[in-house]
């Protein structure tokens, strides 16, 4: 198989246009709202690093392309698309990071001292999704072997529903001739599968367009979404990635709390990448499962320890990829591109000149794709398990739409602080039982594993294994990793504290389906 072919360069617009948009979404969380990190530990650190691990996973995955290629005696081998991850991003900046840095001012420290607590916490939750990730390699097949997977595609279908596609889609309407014209062609272009003449990608089409857009908006001064002041060049030179373990030790203390974000995100996502491995066979490239999670989980951890917060993966789509001519040139494509715009500094005028908000229509698409995965990859049968996945993720995306608006009132500084009858205010006043909401929201990926699992066992009558679940649900509560939750100064955030009430909520529930089969008989009636 030649190294590079035409269906590469198709592949880089492709692949390069998915990590170009996880780089502008980093950069507006980064640099702008929740986090305003510095500039010199996002340019510095964090983006060098990031370009570390995704050069790193692309030129393994291509040689493993070739390799497979030269084994089998193809020429079509695709190799596995990969670059940054998309969901914990979103997850560990808003579960992770944020409340990080809210606590720390809470604490007295400085915004300066602050941001930089809150990217300790993600070089910290970074590396520890590094190992769950390369651990995975050994043990993924066990976790997919035992738990339902509509209950590991409910998670991650309610997180991309929500925390991608809800976020965003809001974000079009309060820029709508921006938004709603870009959301009408990926909806054209991604579900109506048109392409427009020339052979031009949809996605350059998307983004160019909504670039133009927001700054013709701003050429005739109406409101629009691109940034103001003058284009900064100052990070712009070679930026080499340097380790940081002096930073992962200093936010070591800040792992405890995280732990029950971290960990089923870790496990998620190398389950999730084993499934995409399973895609890629079906489509007729068989990489062996060992070495790409093990890649898949260096990567994470390369881009940790020298200084960035978040995790590389296995892109879905492999066979979309292999289907467009892509072969093994196109990852090296992108891994060129993507160091010389992080390792150079560029990337500082690439977000300059094109708003987040010219890409958030495809965001938006990534999130509903995520959903319709959820229902398209398992059985109708199960469609309730996944549905009832969906509402510890409703209930964290809610908490965090709540404390929003309590702070955008005033409430959260030192001299206003969250009032500690905040809950009780909230069903006194509105009748909206904040205490259920805050309560799923703590550990809130674990409840919805729960959740989706049992049903599942439900459905298939299968009431002792739904017994077990929700044993593990009281044992998660008992030790403190789900549903405790304390007020502070500036947020609502989860506590490693034994939650009572849940934990026997739970044994009741073990209690009841165990008994189901003794004091109940079959009925095949539809209810």
């Amino acid at each position: 198989m030649r190294l590079f072919v035409k269906g590469d360069v198709d592949g880089l617009f492709a692949l390069g246009l998915d990590n170009l948009l996880m780089l502008i979404l980093m950069t507006s969380l980064c640099l702008g709202f929740p986090l305003f990190l510095p500039p010199e530990i996002y340019f510095l650190k964090i983006l060098p690093s990031t370009a570390l691990g995704v050069i790193f996973g692309n030129l393994i995955y291509a040689r493993m392309a070739l390799k497979l290629a030269e084994r089998e005696g193809r020429s079509d081998v695709c190799a596995i698309p990969y670059g940054i991850n998309l969901i914990t991003i979103i997850v560990f900046v808003f579960l992770v990071m944020f409340p990080a840095k809210l606590i720390a001012l809470d604490g007295g420290a400085t915004e300066l001292e602050a941001a930089t607590i809150a990217w300790r916490a993600g070089l910290v939750a970074c590396v520890a999704s590094g190992v769950i990730e390369a651990v995975c390699a050994f043990f993924a097949h066990w976790v997919q072997r035992v738990t339902p997977r509509a209950a590991l595609l409910s998670t991650l279908a309610g997180i991309g529903l929500f925390f991608i596609s809800g976020d965003f889609f809001f974000r079009a309407y309060a820029f709508p001739l921006i938004g709603m014209t870009t959301l009408v062609i990926t909806l054209l272009v991604y579900f109506g599968r048109m392409e427009f003449k020339g052979g031009v990608p949809g996605g350059v089409i998307i983004l160019g367009g909504g670039t133009l857009i927001a700054w013709g908006l701003y050429a005739f001064g109406f409101d629009t979404a691109v940034p103001v002041g003058n284009l900064n060049f100052e990070f712009v030179g070679l930026n080499l990635p340097t380790p940081v373990v002096g930073d992962i030790v200093a936010g070591l203390p800040q792992l405890l709390p995280y732990l029950p974000v971290i960990i089923p995100m870790g496990f998620i996502s190398g389950v999730v990448s084993l499934q995409n491995l399973e895609s890629a066979k079906a489509a007729g490239d068989d990489y062996p499962a060992r070495p790409a999670l093990l890649t898949n989980g260096i990567g994470s951890l390369l881009a940790g320890f020298f200084g960035s917060p978040f995790p590389t993966t296995i892109y879905i789509g492999h066979p979309g990829w292999k289907a467009i001519g892509s072969r093994a040139g196109y990852s090296i494509l992108t891994a060129i591109v993507m160091g010389l715009l992080c390792l150079s500094g560029l990337l500082s005028a690439v977000v300059y000149v094109i708003p987040v908000e010219a890409g958030m229509a495809i965001l938006i698409w990534i999130g509903l794709m995520m959903c319709a995965q959820a229902f398209d990859a398992v059985p109708k049968a199960h469609y309730p398990a996944v549905a009832i996945g969906f509402l510890p993720c409703l209930a964290a995306f809610a908490a965090l739409v709540s404390k929003q608006s309590i702070r955008a009132v005033g409430f959260g500084g030192p001299d206003n602080p969250f009032p500690a009858t905040l809950v009780a205010d909230f069903s006194a006043r509105t009748s909206f039982y904040a205490d259920g909401m805050f309560v799923l929201e703590s550990g809130y990926i674990y409840a919805s594993i729960i959740l989706a699992a049992s049903t599942v066992c439900i459905i298939e009558r299968e009431f002792t294994k739904a017994a077990i679940w929700y044993l593990i649900g009281a044992l998660l509560s008992v030790v403190g990793m789900m549903h405790a939750y304390t007020v502070t100064q500036a947020d609502v955030i989860g506590e490693i504290t034994p939650a009572l009430k849940w934990t026997l909520g739970y044994i009741l529930m073990a209690f009841i389906a165990y008994l189901m089969p003794m004091i109940c008989r079959k009925s095949d009636r539809t209810h």
